[in-house]
């Protein structure tokens, strides 16, 4: 199939909605009742076209054009429709978002009056660890590598970057007791910006280390993760250190492109960064993989200059670094949503966030209250933060393992292999779930987490290593 997008940009001929639809154009009366007749493969495609024009109109700030594609395609997407209608309707709120913010008292006086709750953003969190596994798979690989380092261990320290779920380190405890030489010394360092969050962290975690008698301390550090003092964290000799960060460090890559200059248009206009294959598939990972350009970042094609340790996530991790951690382990999502254009990072989000879309309407019902929540508060979030900011204010900044392996490289880490058994356990945990359509892989000696077979989530295993 020819390319929808060319070099520039630009939208092809073949590319039209209407080269594949043509009485569906929106100057021919309503296609609607037309719309809803199509086959489900014909209604993704074909919205799949229209959001891919419409982010060529956004990308080149063609307002007039853009809003005659987000009236058309507001009337068929739909958040409690099927899979392809969900996501458009969160596609074109975040192309909305992102016209209106060229006029900022506008926008401001539109947002005013939103309370954004940090109790709404843990209970979303909650029920995305409760309905897909890709957190527990995170937490169960982190805790077992942690055992196997620590082994033989009698004091350890733990940092969690992001604390607000007990059940990790609830299992811990629970293994940490049964060890042969008996359980060590824990100390857990939590970080969050809620207060009462670290709290109940400490209440439920010290109730049950005193269950299975084990020496524990809790150390909260109220702090964003960008503003963490290196200080507060109270390392002392004689621990053994592990870091845990899940899905965490992408939110500190937000300072480096500015710095370093590459949001310029000219750094977009890479003449290999889109490829493109046209297949027709049944899921609509696979209608995304052929039909959406792929702007492809292979590890050669990295800049080092954009991965040298500067701006927060290069002094993040020479902090990091300076702690002399025995171990650090990583998840992040396997995505490249920090790309510098727009249209890179709209055509990276489609194929991941259909794939996350896919995982939730395999397994619940499109009337489920539980689902449309984490679809609104967690994935549209996202998918707005990604597509609508720029600058300081883009924290969904993912990006894949090849990159995080040169960046943790550089900042004096050394890769550690996951064990044969701790990949084997994360596939035990699908199969005891029935988590049917997940898989594991293993590559280069990390776990990537995959919908079918599209990788969404990698968690990797690092050690400090002193210079040479």
């Amino acid at each position: 199939m020819a390319e929808m997008v060319h070099e520039d940009g630009s939208p092809s001929v073949s590319s039209s909605p209407l080269h594949f639809f043509p009485w569906m154009s929106p100057g021919l009366g309503s296609p609607y009742p037309w719309f809803r007749e199509l086959k489900s493969e014909e209604r993704g495609l074909y919205l799949i076209h229209l959001l891919c024009a419409c982010a060529n109109k956004v990308a080149v700030n063609s307002v007039e054009n853009a809003n005659i594609y987000l009236e058309h395609i507001s009337h068929l997407a739909s958040p409690d429709g099927d899979t392809m209608q969900r996501i458009a309707a969160y596609f074109t709120e975040a192309f909305a978002v992102r016209i209106l913010k060229r006029w900022p008292g506008l926008y401001r006086a539109l947002n005013s009056t939103k309370i954004s709750s940090i109790s709404d953003e843990i209970h979303v969190q909650k029920l995305f660890f409760e309905l897909c596994p890709f957190l527990k798979l995170a937490y169960l690989t982190t805790n077992h590598t942690i055992m196997e380092a620590m082994e033989g261990e009698k004091m350890i320290h733990i940092i969690d970057l992001h604390s607000f779920e007990p059940a990790q380190w609830i299992n811990l405890l629970q293994s940490l007791s049964a060890r042969p030489e008996g359980p060590p010394h824990l100390r857990i360092t939590g970080i969050h910006e809620e207060k009462a969050v670290l709290h109940q962290m400490a209440l439920r975690l010290t109730e049950a280390a005193e269950k299975l008698d084990i020496p524990f301390q809790f150390n909260p550090i109220v702090s964003r993760l960008e503003n963490l003092d290196p200080e507060k964290l109270h390392v002392k000799t004689g621990e053994a250190l592990a870091v845990s960060s899940v899905l965490q460090l992408h939110s500190l890559l937000a300072t480096d492109n500015e710095m370093l200059g590459l949001n310029s248009p000219s750094a977009s206009r890479n003449p290999n960064s889109s490829h493109m294959q046209g297949v027709y598939h049944r899921t609509l990972g696979e209608w995304l993989e052929k039909e959406v350009p792929i702007y492809n970042l292979s590890a050669d094609s990295v800049s080092a200059s954009s991965l040298a340790p500067s701006t927060k996530i290069g002094s993040f991790l020479t902090a990091l670094w300076n702690l002399s951690p025995k171990l650090v382990v990583i998840t992040e999502q396997e995505s490249n949503h920090n790309g510098s254009s727009l249209m890179e990072r709209v055509t990276e989000a489609l194929n991941f966030y259909a794939a996350m879309f896919d995982c939730l309407e395999s397994t619940m019902s499109r009337a489920s209250v539980e689902r449309q929540k984490v679809e609104k508060m967690l994935f549209g979030e996202e998918i707005k933060n990604i597509i609508a900011c720029e600058g300081s204010e883009r924290k969904e900044r993912h990006e894949k393992l090849e990159k995080w392996f040169m960046r943790l490289e550089l900042a004096g880490f050394g890769r550690v292999p996951l064990s044969n058994h701790a990949i084997l356990q994360a596939k035990s945990l699908l199969q005891s779930y029935d988590y049917d359509g997940y898989k594991i892989k293993e590559e280069n000696g990390c776990l990537v987490i995959c919908w079918q077979n599209s990788p969404l989530f990698s968690v990797s295993a690092w050690r400090f290593r002193r210079y040479q």
